[in-house]
């Protein structure tokens, strides 16, 4: 029996989209990480955002070109997927001129995060699966192994069905307990900024998965306000925690939110800014089962 695809194996040889819609690269940069996903396989297209020049100092390029990128690269027929080349800040300049119809009609996965959040929870409004998962600027030349195991899920695809069950130890802030729904979320930071948007994420039974860098545990907690204070908490089914790096243990602050609601917390998922960082298919329902620190990819929901 077929299994539901809800994000297709790559073939042999399949051409990716290096797109920059966020932070600028060093131009040295780009003939190594041209060099790493080559030797994995695959081809490349480089879109022209990803030459600069910065904008701002802090955008890979203006938002007309980096935009311009993201349309082309989704509708370019030799593009199998969109693949940021790093993070950063500058994808919710783009929110609001991003073409929906567009988008639909050339559903292949955009790989990336952190900043890339933002496009990931716009994709979801239409029903679009992608992934939070290694980029190859910031992460694919400093762990290698982590692009590699991406490369190679790549080939296999994500079915209904499938186990992801990286390895993972019993974490304090694990609440027992199994939940359903759509597996949506990704930088704390981005998901914050976007309340009271048009754009801000669509939590209501879903799996919130929840990560960040470098926000100490103050500013976990203002973000964790913002989010409970909107309402965006209140309606999750579940909460799937990545790595909270490079700043003080924020353990107690996220127990403190998290808690109180009663819903299922898997903690210490190794993804987000961390090493290891394994992919998650984002926009895609799922089971999560605490006692076995694992996701289950499920069929459609009705």
């Amino acid at each position: 029996m077929s299994r539901h695809a809800w994000i297709p194996p790559l073939p042999p040889g399949a051409c990716l989209g290096l797109v920059a819609p966020a932070g600028p690269t060093p131009g040295e940069q780009l003939a190594p990480v041209q060099a790493l996903l080559r030797g994995r396989g695959w081809q490349v297209r480089v879109y022209t955002g990803c030459h600069g020049p910065a904008h701002l100092d802090h955008l890979a390029a203006d938002d007309d070109q980096r935009l311009a990128d993201l349309h082309a690269a989704w509708a370019d027929p030799a593009v199998h997927a969109v693949l940021a080349l790093r993070g950063g800040y500058g994808c919710d300049r783009l929110l609001d001129r991003i073409d929906p119809a567009l988008m639909r009609a050339h559903p292949k996965p955009l790989i990336g995060y952190s900043d890339l959040t933002a496009l990931h929870l716009l994709r979801d409004r239409w029903d679009l699966a992608g992934l939070h998962a290694p980029m190859p600027a910031s992460d694919g030349l400093k762990a290698p192994d982590d692009w590699a195991r991406l490369s190679e899920a790549l080939r296999q695809g994500w079915h209904a069905g499938d186990r992801l069950a990286p390895p993972t130890a019993p974490h304090p802030l694990n609440r027992p307990g199994v939940a359903r729904g759509r597996l949506i979320g990704g930088n704390l930071t981005v998901l914050a900024s976007l309340v009271g948007t048009p754009f801000a994420a669509r939590t209501e039974g879903a799996i919130l998965f929840l990560e960040d860098v470098a926000e100490p545990p103050y500013r976990i907690d203002r973000l964790l306000a913002q989010l409970r204070l909107s309402g965006a908490l209140h309606g999750v089914a579940g909460f799937l925690l990545g790595g909270f790096t490079e700043a003080d243990n924020a353990d107690a602050v996220l127990a403190d939110y998290l808690h109180p609601l009663g819903r299922p917390v898997l903690a210490g998922w190794p993804a987000g800014h961390t090493v290891p960082n394994h992919a998650l298919p984002l926009g895609v329902p799922v089971e999560m089962d605490v006692a076995a620190a694992a996701l289950r990819l499920l069929d459609p929901l009705p």
